[in-house]
């Protein structure tokens, strides 16, 4: 084979190697696009939450249980659903343990959604959203 020929292929080689390997990235462990694995214990994200307007209490989540505004749930876009994670409000350092029940937020402004209990626990409410650190446990 001609120089040019060998270097051209392995260029391809190289280039489609990297772009299946980034493709599968985000499944069986892979860092998903938010920086968060899914099994990832320990793992640390830091943005913003907001939490679930009344309007969706008893409508299904994506893991078919109805939506609970009194539940301690979320909404993660990459994390499995079951997961628990501490969520600790910034401004004022509260805490609450919620599990991940629903896909969102919806807007790529917010990493998690809260239920409105999780949301007052944290005392963020009459703010509609506050600056969290999301920690996963289990």
């Amino acid at each position: 084979m001609r120089p040019v020929a060998l270097a051209f292929a392995l260029a391809c080689t190289l280039a489609a190697t990297s772009l299946l390997g980034a493709g599968c990235a985000g499944h069986a462990g892979g860092i998903h696009p938010d920086g968060v694995r899914p099994d990832q214990i320990g793992a640390v994200q830091e943005g913003e939450a907001a939490w679930y307007a009344d309007r969706f209490h008893g409508r299904r989540t994506a893991s078919g249980e109805p939506y609970d505004k009194r539940g301690f749930t979320a909404a993660h876009r990459t994390l499995r659903l079951g997961t628990r994670c501490r969520v600790t409000n910034q401004k004022n350092g509260r805490r609450v343990v919620v599990r991940i029940n629903d896909r969102g937020p919806g807007s790529h402004k917010r990493i998690i959604d809260l239920s409105r209990a999780a949301a007052e626990a944290l005392d963020f409410i009459s703010a509609g959203h506050a600056r969290v650190l999301v920690e996963v446990l289990r």
